[in-house]
């Protein structure tokens, strides 16, 4: 499989990438800084500089040109601003699917947030309602493409080691943790599960292997 995933620099973009490249995929990885090369390329991927901010459709098409499936995991990050956060949550997801289509790319899975889609909760600081807004209005656009979609919502996110078991259903799943490598793991089961598609998926800890998970979908 060739995979493109953008914002190649997270912390489940490059775990993702390095259970891809395991397993021989080939993995692109988009990146805005060109310093984060090397990370990449120690988690097995092919570093592409291309920032989605400023670059048009048709470069970030070329830069995916080939690929099987697009993953969209960037993020503007903590420590960014209001105005970051739909320039990189909403504008650059609508980017990405933008070129999905151009290049003829079916498959794209896009990493949402438990939350996306409804209205923040009285007193939210400014910046997470900012940041759940964008992250819903780009499912809400991915929605009505004609794409093999599949949004993903993680719960809490941990750097605790993975556990291989997790609860995946349709909204709600309530809220909890899930480690970040479980996070990748079960992006890589939803590439390889071509029929769970046009999905809005929610994800959490729990006591279903992964296999086991996806498989029941």
């Amino acid at each position: 499989m060739d995979v493109v995933i953008a914002g190649g620099h997270g912390k489940i973009a490059l775990r993702l990438a390095r259970l891809l490249a395991a397993r021989g995929d080939r993995v692109r990885s988009l990146i805005r800084n060109p310093d984060h090369a090397g990370d990449v390329r120690a988690a097995g991927a092919e570093p592409v500089v291309c920032d989605l901010e400023h670059a048009g459709v048709a470069e970030v098409a070329r830069r995916a040109d080939g690929a099987d499936a697009v993953v969209f995991a960037a993020g503007a990050g903590p420590g960014s601003g209001a105005a970051r956060k739909d320039t990189v949550d909403r504008a650059a997801s609508v980017l990405m699917a933008d070129a999905a289509e151009r290049t003829g790319i079916r498959r794209f899975v896009q990493i949402s947030s438990m939350g996306a889609g409804q209205p923040p909760r009285p007193g939210t600081d400014e910046v997470w309602a900012a940041y759940v807004k964008a992250k819903g209005e780009a499912e809400d656009d991915l929605r009505g493409r004609d794409l093999d979609w599949v949004i993903l919502r993680p719960g809490r996110l941990t750097d605790d080691p993975g556990t291989g078991r997790v609860t995946l259903a349709e909204p709600p799943v309530g809220r909890g943790d899930v480690t970040r490598d479980d996070v990748a793991a079960v992006i890589v089961a939803l590439l390889d599960a071509p029929s769970v598609s046009r999905r809005t998926l929610e994800l959490v800890g729990g006591d279903v292997p992964i296999a086991e998970a996806v498989a029941a979908l």
